[in-house]
This record gives structure tokens, sequence and C-alpha cells, in this order.
């Protein structure tokens, strides 16, 4: 969960962290002990980035068995870090590099979507004019083996050979593919190149007036990719709009900012930042909203955190939108990153966000990060998923923290978001049955290794066709429960009976996913989704 403004990027001298670290691991005296015999060696006086490089070369010299001293360092660093907060963190350059390119929205690869199903990799969509798209591949195609190295080899596998299908653009990489059709393997020398993802997951008119957009992350082109799939769906007719932001764990304060813009009047205050190094800084709503008078509802949860809380912060605030689902994750810290010479980073947090009324709802950490991170575990245990009043005196949420909205009604800080309407999670068609096939992924497995090649997706005019006219029959249930024995998982029937919507839901949702991209997906979801169909009831009053 990030929480970090844009373009802050840049490199800061390593000293600042040895500097720390010998303040950690500085010694006035050397010792070894040598036949017997304690003796005890006057260090020269040291810099501590110096002292932290002795230590470092004693230990590779002398320690008894062989050590990576460069895990060492890390380790030094992260003790500092850890002493600091849950949301100040080293990332190492893969890990910096994977965070960056997740929120910059592109990195280099050659446009697929692939499940690793058995020993290959299932092509479950090919980017148009994408790499693989002009190379020849398709959708359904299984991936053997990249660069010759062959994918039945489970150590390749579990050692992430998927990862060569990445690298720098221009570049090449050769796949072999086991196509439907075809006897004998093809092969196909695919050229990298900068693969552009979108910030909005879909976006969709569930009716004639009313949209669905949902957002994942907060990155660099969100602002962009909202405004183009707003204004399309204004243009078709919306009236009212259902913003997802469940699981959506935040990204660049500057993006959740401008999507705020575009459901506010002109002057309205969405949020401040303050910290000690950092004076206050005001975020506010300009006159060029697309959105400003449409009905709105915002779908959260346990997963909902940080950037997407600051935005939900201000439309509740503000009375601009009704919040539907379940108390947020509880993150008002905002990071800066400092990036170093060899590819690594470091997330320190630079400030606290306030939204519109003056509430901080970030969560405690006082007890450290492991409690703090099985904080959501612990929601559950104490019931806060299921029912509104063990939320409500959850300890870790603190309804004493009382803030106003601007017509007056009462909003709580400390923790998290609590939304206007509480949605309680429907635990009613779980079994232990249900729990067994998702261990070993069976539903999906099922879908792709069997069901695609008995539906014709030509009978079907759009995703909306398909939510409404295909159904899972009894035939294609009873097969699924055949392939969980071959798979070796036992059940009863009434476990079978009582899981079945929801098994249901899942093989077609993933069917109008291959055949109609996220937008088959969401529609054939949001029909049996309790938060959509309250915000419906909600916008439609």
């Amino acid at each position: 969960m990030f929480g970090f403004p844009k373009n802050t990027l840049r490199n800061t001298l390593i000293i600042v962290i040895t500097v720390l670290i010998g303040m950690i691991l500085g010694a006035t005296y050397q010792q070894k002990k040598n036949d017997g015999e304690l003796k005890i060696f006057p260090s020269i006086s040291l810099q501590p980035k110096e002292k932290l490089d002795r230590i470092l070369k004693v230990i590779k010299n002398n320690y008894v068995d062989s050590v990576n001293t460069d895990s060492l360092q890390e380790l030094a660093i992260n003790d500092i870090l850890n002493s600091l907060d849950p949301h100040t963190v080293y990332l190492p350059p893969v890990q910096a590099k994977n965070q960056n390119e997740s929120l910059e929205g592109n990195f280099d690869g050659i446009g697929i979507e692939y499940y690793i199903l058995n020993d290959t990799l299932f092509v479950t969509h090919v980017r148009e004019n994408g790499p693989s798209f002009k190379a020849g591949l398709l959708k359904g195609d299984k991936i053997t083996a990249v660069n010759d190295k062959n994918l039945a080899d489970k150590k390749l596998l579990s050692e992430n050979i998927v990862n060569s299908l990445r690298g720098k653009s221009g570049s090449n990489v050769k796949v072999t593919v086991k196509r439907k059709g075809s006897p004998k393997p093809l092969f196909f020398d695919i050229t990298r190149d900068k693969i552009v993802v979108s910030s909005i997951d879909v976006a969709f008119l569930i009716d004639k007036e009313t949209g669905f957009i949902k957002i994942s992350r907060f990155g660099a082109n969100t602002e962009e990719d909202f405004s183009d799939a707003l204004d399309r769906l204004m243009k078709n007719g919306m009236k009212s709009l259902i913003l997802d932001l469940r699981g959506n764990g935040g990204g660049y304060l500057n993006a959740a900012t401008a999507l705020a813009d575009q459901f506010l009047p002109d002057g309205k205050l969405i949020v401040y930042t303050k910290g000690l190094h950092e004076p206050r800084t005001d975020y506010t709503s300009t006159k060029d909203g697309l959105f400003e008078k449409g009905n709105l509802a915002v779908l959260i949860d346990e997963g909902t955190a940080s950037a997407s809380e600051i935005l939900t912060g201000a439309l509740q605030d503000l009375d601009r939108a009704t919040i539907i689902g379940r108390r947020s994750f509880g993150k008002g810290l905002v990071q800066e990153q400092f990036g170093f010479d060899d590819g690594s980073a470091m997330n320190l947090t630079i400030a606290r966000y306030y939204t519109t009324s003056g509430r901080s709802i970030q969560k405690s950490y006082t007890k450290g990060k492991d409690v703090y991170k099985d904080e959501i575990n612990k929601r559950f245990e104490h019931g806060d998923y299921t029912s509104l009043d063990s939320a409500l005196t959850d300890s870790t949420f603190l309804p004493k923290q009382k803030f106003k909205t601007a017509k007056g009604r009462v909003v709580y800080g400390g923790g998290g978001i609590m939304p206007d309407i509480f949605i309680p999670l429907d635990t009613s068609k779980y079994s232990t049955f249900y729990q067994k096939i998702n261990e070993k992924g069976l539903i999906t497995k099922y879908v792709y290794d069997v069901l695609i090649n008995h539906i014709n997706p030509k009978q079907f005019v759009n995703a909306a066709d398909f939510t409404i006219k295909y159904k899972i029959s009894d035939k294609e249930y009873q097969g699924f429960l055949n392939f969980c024995t071959f798979n070796k998982v036992d059940y009863k029937l009434n476990e079978t009976q009582l899981s079945k919507p929801l098994i249901d839901s899942q093989m077609k949702a993933l069917l109008a996913r291959y055949y109609f991209d996220e937008e088959g997906f969401y529609r054939v979801l949001n029909k049996d989704d309790d938060f959509v169909e309250k915000a419906l009831v909600e916008l439609r009053k």
C-alpha cells in the first residue's frame, strides 16, 4: 500500500542510512580471542560508514561459515527502518523496479496474460497490436518452453522462468507453443516492447443510466484513464456511477486528488498533509470536474487503503457520495521514495494526511509491525466482517474520534473509514469442499482445461448477452465434480450443493473474462454482488 507524491523519486546519499547504522552497530573496542587469550585492540577513529564496512569485512574474513555481506547490510538497514513505522521500507532493486513499473503503468514485455496450467503457460489474453499479437500468438495457446527451456521441468517454473518473458524493449525472446489443432509445436520469436497498462480495471454501463468503474491502483496514468472512461460513459447516457475501490491499495496521492476533483465543485478542500519537515499542504478541487452533480456510490473494503482512502474520505466528508461496504484498511501516512545508484530504494514516511473534516484515519502501529500486519485478520476473528456492531466496538477502531461532515453527519477517525452503509461478508455458501478446491485452484483449472472447449462464443453478441443467456449446466457441474475426484478431492453431496451457486458464478465469470475480457468478468460477478446490488438501490432512490 502506497501513498506518496508523484515525481518525488530522487537519488540520495546512502550515508543517510549508514550514519544511523554506525550509531547502532558502532563499538569502541574490537575483541579477538586467540589461543585462549582475550585481546582488546583500541579501534581507530572511524566514520560510521567506514565502521560498517570494517564490521562486514571482519565478518567476511573471519566468520565460521560463508556469509553474503550484502545481505547483512540490507538486514542492518531493515532493522533501522523497522523501528520507524510499518510503511517506511527498504526495497531491493527488483522490488523497487516492480513497484515503480506498477505505478507508472508500463513495463517491457511481450503483451500477454497467462495462467500456469499444469506444466505450461496458458495464454488467456493477447494484447491487441502488442508484441505477441504481431508475432502471431493466440489466446488459448500453451507456452511449453521459453528460450528453449522446457517448462515441464518443475524446477524451472519454481525459479520463475516466466520472468524471462520480460526484458529490455527491443530484445527478443523465443517461445515454444502447443496450439489446439496443430500436431507439431510452433515456434515464435517475439520482440519485446513497452507495454502500457491502464489503471482502470473496467468501465461499462450496468444499465442505461448507471456506470460501473473499478480501479485497482492510483498510478501515473490514472487521471487520464479515468477521465477518458468517465467521458465515454457520460456520452453513452450515464447519470449515476458506482466507483469500486475494493482491494485498491493506493498509489500516488496526486492521482487520488485528481479523481476527487472530477466529482467536486471548485474550491473544496480534498485533503491536507503535514509532517515535521513537511509544511502543511492543502489539495483543493478546481472547476474542471466532469461529474460534479451525478449520483455517486463508492464501494470499499478492508483492502481499500492509502490513496484510495484519501478519495473516499473526501467524498464522505463533503457528503458527495454514499460509501458502501466494510471499514477500510486505515493508512494515513504519506511516503516519498528515495532511490539509490544500485536500483534499490527507500520509501520513507514524510507526512500524515488528514481528510476534509480534519481526521487522520491511520490505525495504531505502537505494538509493532507484526501486530500491525495481523490486524486485518484480527478483525475477522472479532466478527468485524459480518457484524456492524462488532466493527464499531473493535479496539483497533476508535469511534471516540468523532468528526462531522459538511452536512453535520458524524464520521470517525483513528482506524480506517467506516462506510455509510455496512455490507457483511456472506459466508453462507462456503464449505470445506469449497475451501479444498480453492486451495488447489481447481475452478480455474477446470475452466481453462475443459470448459472452454465446450463453449461456442460466437453464439453470444457481447459480454452483456453472455451474462444473461449462459448458464453452467448440471452436466457441466457434474463434470467439475468428476474433475475434483480425479484431482483427489473428496466431497459430500450436501457441500457441493451448498457451494454450487458460488462455484457456478466463478466459473461463468472466468469464461466471460476469457471471451469478453474484464467487462465480461465483472458483469457476471456483479449479478451476485451484495455491494453492487445495494449501490443500485441507493442510486435509484
